[in-house]
């Protein structure tokens, strides 16, 4: 099967990411939201991702034009029936997905293969809710997706190669680099960033220093591009406090048992960028 059309699901920043970079490397994309309203938020979102590599004469006025042409919104499942490839992107929560995936599974094509951009939960899970469990994996693209060049393409037990070789396929036609990972939590990068995540707000916690001080401290004695605190920010606390706990659910390692202060931080919705507040203020 030759992958021309995808379905991207989900209405936050890694959908309107994810549509875009394929969009962008001419896929016809179908991207669904709950709502068309949450869909045109989206598009406008991918726009003015456009919009500014327009103006920095990353790509040309007309490639922006393309790329928008390409996305066609949805509010009904349905509609990704025809498609060859569907990601979800929606909430990171397993009981969720496995409904997704069930819903999908009777109504894709039956050589589709349906793919989760999950970041650490486990994608057998899913496939075994399906009757396809051969063509089920991870796309796990990093935000921003359309910018960042890493797509960890997840292996469960159950896939076919046939299926991954296609997921490979998809990453390196969106300019991509991809890396095959072993279906188990956190797959690499997760599995090596949250427990440095935690041990920082740990140290914040203790008193060591400053959340800014930190900070400084990783950007200038590691080479970082960010900081833990500014990186948790953009990643969202919930979304943190979520891998963290599939990570420590699967492996009781006490370096991945959540600091308290994340758990608190979460409970006062001080999640980050996107509530304006979180270990800065926006």
């Amino acid at each position: 099967m030759s992958i021309k059309t995808i379905g991207v699901i989900g209405s936050g920043i890694m959908g309107s990411g994810i549509a875009e970079a394929a969009a962008g490397h001419g896929f016809k994309v179908i991207l669904r939201s709950r709502s068309i309203s949450n869909a045109e938020s989206m598009k406008a979102t991918m726009e003015k991702s456009l919009a500014k590599q327009v103006e920095k004469e990353k790509i040309t006025e007309d490639k922006k034009q393309q790329t928008l042409s390409n996305v066609k919104l949805t509010e009904d499942l349905n509609d990704l029936s025809d498609c060859d490839l569907i990601i979800e992107s929606i909430v990171e929560d397993l009981d969720a997905k496995i409904e997704l995936f069930r819903q999908l599974d009777s109504i894709a094509k039956k050589e589709a293969i349906l793919a989760t951009n999950t970041s650490t939960l486990p994608v057998v899970e899913m496939a075994i809710e399906t009757s396809r469990p051969d063509h089920i994996c991870g796309i796990h693209f990093f935000n921003p997706a359309p910018v960042m060049k890493l797509v960890e393409v997840v292996r469960p037990i159950t896939a076919s190669q046939e299926t991954i070789d296609q997921a490979l396929e998809f990453a390196r036609t969106c300019e991509k680099e991809p890396v095959v990972v072993k279906d188990q939590a956190g797959f690499i990068v997760n599995a090596l960033l949250f427990p440095y995540l935690n041990n920082a707000i740990r140290l914040a916690e203790q008193g060591v220093a400053s959340y800014e001080d930190i900070d400084l401290a990783m950007k200038g004695g590691c080479g970082f591009p960010m900081g833990p605190f500014a990186l948790l920010d953009l990643v969202g606390l919930d979304t943190s406090l979520a891998i963290l706990d599939a990570l420590y659910d699967e492996f009781k390692d006490p370096n991945f048992a959540a600091v308290p202060l994340l758990r608190r931080m979460v409970a006062a919705n001080k999640l980050g960028r996107k509530t304006k507040q979180g270990f800065y203020t926006y």
